[in-house]
């Protein structure tokens, strides 16, 4: 795994622009500690950086940036090209190989590109990818993403009219002539989601490249061209689910078959291999087809916690033992794990609020303590029906659809009312444990928006959203963009709906997002078995009766993992991967919310309302209501922009 940046000035490299780009470079020195470099053409205003985690041909022939054979093509890339082996045996078949100068991947996309041009080596590429390819003969850049987004690229002009692209935002910001300007629609589109959506960056001007899509800049280009893409997961979602398989027990010979060749293809490596074990389902799949492919014992390694509510290492431990692999586990502290807090803004680098980042912080660095990539379970709940969200939308749905609507209007302004809460909560209080709701004051207003929706996207849209009306809360935003909530096939089921929104959207920017950040801070190889588009495309196939069984979901998935470990060591309620953000924010994290959510800093910062903030922090802290998830939002922005807000220096 690597880190890269460049810059394309019409004009030419500007004074300084060979340490300006060694700056960028180094900005992301953490994913690629191993190895640097950076290439100008100064003629044509082109600078290009890499920063390099060996993983596969450690020597110096992995070098980049990497010209092609011909020299027509250079490159920076950042990923993993599984089927590599596949491609220079084609290549050498059909006499298109170059004299080939060392065994990375990176060479062989150089010469498929080479062969058959950028836009059909996209389509011939099984893997995780971001790249930058230089064409010395058109004078063009080519910008490409992987087809789920398991890589990030940033892409933009700064002020100055240079274009800029990278791994990271630090990278960019590093740029003279780039000017901090907050996009005040991205900022409220974060709060909404946690994360800030595709095609959204926080800065106002940079974009995220959307997964399966690629860019192309030629010269003398002053404004952004369109992405195009070239895998259209739109259409293919959407004629598979029309045409389901049929036949289950064969079906989950296919899934397993598929499961073991996206495994067995990302178990390459010339260091040493790991995996994440939650004991959850999906890890476990993973870990199971691991060994069943392996001589040796398997690296796994498990975050525990000492609270129960939290803690799956001791079901991770038993999926270890019957499996066999070398298990590595550590129980966090609350110390060790609030210590991680101050960090998160300068590793995610853009507003970034699921409080999971931190347990998933902890877990790559020890894990990286032991091995230098490690494969993960992400995927199989957008794939597989797995979110238990799905089902409660269901249940919503149906409920709303037997409510006249007058009826539903009366119902959701009632509950709105403080009587109501105080009603719930007394009667709340009265039942046995296991039959009371937590905190039920605080779902009476999100169940009051439910019944007024008629829609799904509506009724999806508020069981996802954290602020519902974040334009009133952003200063200075004009309202939400487009969305994908806009382009969603039309399934039949609407639990498929659903799941292609999780997957388009929430996968690539929240879950995808929060592995890469936390695995390269570590300089740590993540990859997601997964997301091999082969599985993808197969999982859209399937019928919902493979997916989801008498009320739970992953029928098939757990078909398959029920051929490598007991059925008894699996089947328990599903569970997050949390920290008790809600208790801390009362006690140890006090201090430190207080300090960033002042009146005051709020109003000279120019970013919120205080208003709506305030009440929330309050009730919060004094009224035993649940707002953690809304403050952690606010708080995540707010020591981001401390830090940005920071004086930044380039050594010349």
């Amino acid at each position: 795994m690597c880190g890269i940046v460049g810059f394309i000035n019409w004009q030419g490299v500007p004074e300084g622009g060979a340490q300006i780009l060694r700056a960028m470079t180094d900005a992301v020195h953490h994913r690629g500690p191993d190895d640097g470099g950076q290439w100008l053409d100064r003629a044509r205003g082109v600078g290009f950086g890499h920063r390099r985690l060996s993983i596969l041909d450690l020597s110096s022939a992995g070098h980049q940036p990497m010209h092609s054979a011909s020299g027509r093509y250079i490159i920076v890339y950042n990923g993993e090209i599984y089927n590599h082996h596949d491609l220079r045996a084609e290549l050498n078949d059909a006499g298109k190989a170059p004299a080939w100068r060392g065994h990375s991947d990176t060479e062989t996309l150089l010469a498929v590109i080479e062969a058959i041009g950028p836009d059909a080596a996209l389509s011939r590429l099984n893997g995780m990818f971001a790249f930058a390819l230089w064409d010395q003969q058109d004078h063009s850049l080519f910008l490409a993403r992987d087809r789920l987004g398991e890589k990030p690229l940033y892409y933009g002009f700064a002020a100055d009219g240079t274009f800029l692209f990278g791994s990271e935002l630090k990278s960019l910001t590093l740029w003279p002539g780039f000017e901090k300007h907050v996009d005040r629609d991205a900022l409220a589109a974060y709060l909404q989601f946690n994360y800030v959506p595709s095609p959204y960056a926080i800065w106002h001007g940079l974009h995220k490249l959307p997964p399966a899509h690629r860019l192309i800049l030629k010269a003398g280009d002053q404004s952004l061209p369109p992405p195009h893409a070239y895998w259209d997961v739109h259409s293919i979602a959407q004629a598979a689910a029309a045409h389901p398989l049929a036949d289950e027990a064969r079906l989950v010979d296919r899934l397993e078959t598929l499961l073991m060749d996206s495994v067995g293809r990302r178990m390459e490596a010339d260091v040493a291999l790991g995996a994440f074990l939650s004991g959850g389902i999906d890890s476990s799949t993973i870990v199971a087809l691991m060994q069943a492919q392996s001589t040796r014992k398997i690296r796994t390694f498990s975050i525990g916690f000492h609270e129960s509510r939290y803690n799956e290492a001791t079901y991770a431990k038993e999926v270890a033992q019957h499996l066999g692999t070398d298990h590595t586990e550590l129980y966090v502290t609350a110390k060790q794990a609030l210590d991680v807090i101050p960090r998160l803004p300068q590793m995610w680098d853009e507003p970034f609020a699921d409080s999971s980042q931190i347990p998933t912080s902890l877990l790559c660095e020890m894990t990286r303590a032991h091995v230098t990539v490690s494969l993960s379970g992400d995927g199989g709940d957008e794939l597989f029906c797995g979110y238990d969200r799905y089902a409660r939308a269901m249940h919503l749905k149906a409920a709303l659809a037997r409510i006249p609507r007058q009826s539903r209007a009366l119902a959701a302004g009632f509950l709105r009312t403080g009587f109501a809460g105080h009603l719930a909560a007394g009667v709340n209080g009265l039942l046995p444990k296991s039959m009371a709701t937590v905190a039920v004051r605080d779902r009476l207003p999100k169940l009051a928006d439910f019944l007024l929706r008629s829609d799904e996207v509506g009724i999806y849209g508020d069981l996802i959203s954290h602020w519902r009306d974040p334009f009133a809360v952003v200063l200075g935003a004009q309202g939400p963009g487009p969305s994908v909530f806009d382009q969603v096939p039309d399934f039949p089921d609407f639990r498929q709906k659903m799941m292609y929104r999780d997957l388009v959207a929430y996968l690539p920017d929240d879950i995808l997002t929060k592995v890469d950040r936390a695995s390269m801070a570590a300089s740590l190889e993540a990859r997601v078995p997964f997301l091999d588009h082969h599985v993808v495309e197969f999982a859209w196939q399937l019928p919902m009766s493979a997916k989801l069984k008498k009320g739970v979901g992953k029928h098939i998935l757990r078909e398959v993992l029920y051929r490598h470990v007991p059925q008894k060591l699996l089947d328990r309620p599903k569970m997050g991967f949390g920290v008790p953000i809600e208790d801390w924010l009362r006690g140890p994290l006090r201090d430190w919310a207080e300090d960033l959510l002042d009146e005051k800093r709020l109003r000279e910062d120019g970013f919120f309302d205080p208003a709506p903030i305030r009440r929330l922090w309050d009730e919060h802290l004094f009224h035993g209501r649940r707002w953690h998830y809304h403050l952690w939002d606010i708080l995540m922005f707010q020591a981001w922009w401390r830090q940005q807000s920071e004086p930044q220096t380039i050594d010349r």
